[in-house]
Parts: structure tokens; C-alpha cells; sequence
């Protein structure tokens, strides 16, 4: 490590190998992250719990205890939808304030079983579902949002509180926040990672995934949850990827700075040596990013949100009032359609992806909207829809100095291929 290089500044990678060495205690590094926290969190507010004194307490406890693996001691933050033993998990819900669920989620289970620290709750917006917006700030200029739903989350990365953190996506919320923030994400294949303790909202949609400064950081979580698949074709050089760009169907909502970033990025990948080839994708696809992902997000948000509606009547926000409800009308015709579709899109893009060694498509409308609005997910619901990997790569930024990033995607269960690919284009779209 630097002498110049403060511990919270690590990426969760060359802080794991620190700790390995014996050159970085966890203690330290877990101070280090909570004087960063100390000095930005008035502006950024990513946190909705944390107690300093019981970071302290596990990190010298971890300390003492044999090295599990890569994750021992790494400071990890938790969406708050994710249950907690020890700490509360409260929705950003009036109805949940202080509310202790007695036991982990699965996927936070797996953390402390490999050593990992759990620092706190990150800010979301409201059930990860609507309502009341998460009160955080953009670290690039906190007038500006983190994005959504998955808000803190995004933000604590991006910002050097800690160098991972855990969200989840039903339409674009982990992968829209990291490309307002300007952090490395990775949303899984659907249903690889167990989402037993996180609040359901859509079975169909609903994905756990996770926040990095680095694809070396993607993949210690992508090994820890030992995400599927057969073993990939080796992922060759540059100057032989074969790089789909795709629009996608609501290309007509890209601003200026989607637009030239997508250009940029595929312009440096031309560049240097990679085969990048437009892709106009069949009319099965077109509907996905709207009719039929809205379909499903409200159909199955009915059954998601019913019982709180029933406890609670006018207490529960109107958005999850609606969601209970059917206000939107969703017709069983309309879920077998949005059903029967994406099953056929699905298989569909698995094969046009297959030719591809990663298709290279948006990551958001633009980049972060002033005030806190999470911004709009058109460009991340088809993907979530499909099932398929997604990778946020950061690096460019737009004229008004805020990030904006870039989607890599690819067919089911490709996520460790996906990710070395990641590992090639990212240095490429890194600031010049």
C-alpha cells in the first residue's frame, strides 16, 4: 500500500491482499472508512444505520480470527431491503422504522460466513419499489441523485466509505446508480444469487447484485456466491473481441450524454483492434423495455404489496396502494403476453448474444437528474426482464462533469465471461 494511499481508498481486491500480507489490520481499514464517513456523510447521506462502536467491535474480533478467505475483513454495505440480525431493516418505510428481523438474508449470511464485515444499511428508495426517495446525494455533486432504488448503496462505493456494497434490480437499480455514480456493478443472471430475506416485489424481476471499484472486486463476490454456468470459451485479446452495439428499442430516450458516451466507447473499442458490429434486434424485442416489463412489475407488485395494504390501508404510500390495488389494470392476457414473450426473447438473445463476446448497449437515459429522483430505468428493463448478466463499466464522463457509464450484457449464466470481457474494456474507457 501507499504511504499516500488512506485505507478507505483501497479497492476491496488490494485491501484483501494487504490483509492476507499481514500489511493492513481490518481495524485499520475499518477507521479509515468511518472518518470518510464521518467527513462526507452530512453531504451524501448513504447510510440509514450505522453504529461505528459495533464496526469496531466485529473488525478487532475479525482480527483475531484465522483468515476465512479473499472477503475477511473487506467492509461491505447492505442495501436496507436485505434482512439483518443485528441491525434494523427498515425499507426507508414509516411502517418498518426500527423494525429487527432476528436473522440474516441468505445472501448476507454468505458474507459474515466468509469473513466479511458488515458495516451498516445503505439508503434505498422506498420497499426498492417506489414511494419516498432515498435522501442520498451524488458524490460527484450532491445536488445531483445517486439514482435508484439502490441508492446508498451506489453511492458509499462510488464515495470511498467502503469498497462494496450489496443492492438489488427489479428494473434498473443497481445498474442506472452505477452509472450516475461512476462505480463498477454487476447484475447478476437472474435467480443465482438467493433472495430469501430481501423484500419481494417481483419474482420474475427481482435480482441481487452488488457494487465495486473494480471488475477484481465484481468477481470476489461473483466467486463468493459462486455464480453458475458452463465454463467459458477464453475470452481472447482485444484485438479478437467481437463487440455487438445495441440501441436497444427506446433508443429515442437516450440524451446527448448517453449518446456520446455509447459512441465513445465503441469508437475506443474499434480503436483498439476490437470488432464492434450495430445490432437491430428482432420485433420480438420491442415491447420488452415498456408494455411487458410494466406487465409484470405491476402484476406481480399486486400479490407483493397486498398484504401490506391490508395491514395498513392509507398508512401504506399510495404508490404500493396502487401496486395492491391493480390500479394500473393489468390483465391476466397482458402477464401471459409480457410471460410468453420474454420466455421466447429470452432464448432468442441467448443465441444472437452467443455469436457476440459482449454486447455493448446503455446504461441509463443520461446521467444523474438533479434532486433526489431516481431517474428513469427504460434503458436496464429489458435486460432485467431477459435474466441476463449486466456490467456497468464507468470511466467516461459528459459535458457537465458527471459520470456516465456503459452496459456490457451477454446471455444467461455468461457472468464470468462477461466479466473478463469487463476486465479488457475497462482501462480503455478509464479517463484519459
Amino acid at each position: 500500500m501507499s504511504p499516500d494511499m488512506p485505507p478507505h481508498r483501497l479497492t476491496a481486491a488490494a485491501a484483501s491482499a494487504l490483509i492476507a500480507d499481514g500489511r493492513l489490520r481490518v481495524e485499520d481499514l475499518a477507521r479509515s472508512c468511518l472518518a470518510r464517513i464521518a467527513e462526507r456523510e452530512p453531504s451524501i447521506r448513504a447510510w440509514s444505520w450505522l453504529d461505528p462502536e459495533q464496526v469496531l467491535r466485529n473488525a478487532r474480533e475479525l482480527d483475531k480470527t484465522p483468515r476465512i478467505g479473499p472477503l475477511h475483513g473487506i467492509p461491505v454495505a447492505v442495501k436496507d431491503v436485505f434482512d439483518t440480525a443485528d441491525m434494523p431493516t427498515q425499507h426507508n418505510s414509516p411502517l418498518y422504522v426500527g423494525h429487527r428481523p432476528g436473522q440474516d438474508a441468505a445472501c448476507v449470511a454468505t458474507l459474515r460466513a466468509a469473513g466479511a464485515l458488515i458495516f451498516g444499511k445503505t439508503d434505498t428508495t422506498e420497499f426498492a419499489a417506489g414511494g419516498r426517495w432515498a435522501a442520498t446525494g451524488n458524490p460527484h455533486d450532491p445536488r445531483h441523485s445517486a439514482g435508484g432504488s439502490s441508492s446508498g448503496s451506489g453511492a458509499a462505493v462510488a464515495d470511498c466509505h467502503v469498497p462494496l456494497s450489496l443492492g438489488t434490480q427489479t428494473g434498473g437499480s443497481l445498474i442506472r446508480p452505477a452509472s450516475f455514480n461512476g462505480t463498477f456493478a454487476l447484475k447478476p443472471t437472474w435467480s443465482t444469487v438467493s433472495r430469501e430475506g430481501a423484500k419481494l416485489y417481483s419474482a420474475t424481476l427481482d435480482t441481487v447484485g452488488w457494487y465495486g471499484r473494480s471488475v477484481a472486486d465484481l468477481r470476489l463476490l461473483a466467486d463468493l456466491y459462486d455464480l453458475p454456468g458452463e465454463p467459458a470459451e477464453s475470452v481472447p485479446p482485444m484485438a479478437g473481441l467481437r463487440i455487438a452495439l445495441c440501441h436497444s428499442p427506446v433508443w429515442s430516450h437516450a440524451e446527448a450524454a448517453t449518446r456520446e458516451a455509447l459512441a465513445e466507447a465503441a469508437r475506443r473499442l474499434a480503436a483498439a483492434g476490437a470488432t464492434v458490429t450495430p445490432l437491430e434486434l428482432p420485433d420480438i424485442f420491442a415491447l420488452l423495455p415498456t408494455e411487458h416489463h410494466k406487465a409484470v412489475l405491476h402484476g406481480e407488485g399486486r400479490g407483493a404489496f397486498l398484504s401490506l395494504y391490508r395491514a395498513h390501508g392509507g398508512r401504506l404510500h399510495d404508490d404500493f396502494q396502487g401496486r395492491a390495488t391493480n390500479r394500473e389494470a393489468i390483465t391476466p392476457a397482458q402477464l401471459r403476453a409480457a410471460y410468453d414473450t420474454a420466455a421466447q426473447a429470452r432464448a432468442a438473445f441467448d443465441a444472437i448474444a452467443a455469436g457476440f463476446h459482449a454486447v455493448l448497449t446503455p446504461s441509463a437515459t443520461g446521467t444523474a437528474p438533479e434532486g433526489r429522483n431516481p431517474g428513469n430505468p427504460i434503458f436496464n428493463q429489458m435486460w432485467t426482464l431477459l435474466h441476463v448478466p449486466c456490467v456497468n463499466v464507468p470511466g467516461l464522463t459528459a459535458a457537465n462533469g458527471l459520470p456516465v457509464g456503459v452496459t456490457l450484457t451477454g446471455p444467461r449464466f455468461a457472468d464470468h465471461a462477461l466479466l473478463d470481457v469487463a476486465e479488457r474494456v475497462a482501462p480503455l474507457l478509464a479517463p484519459l
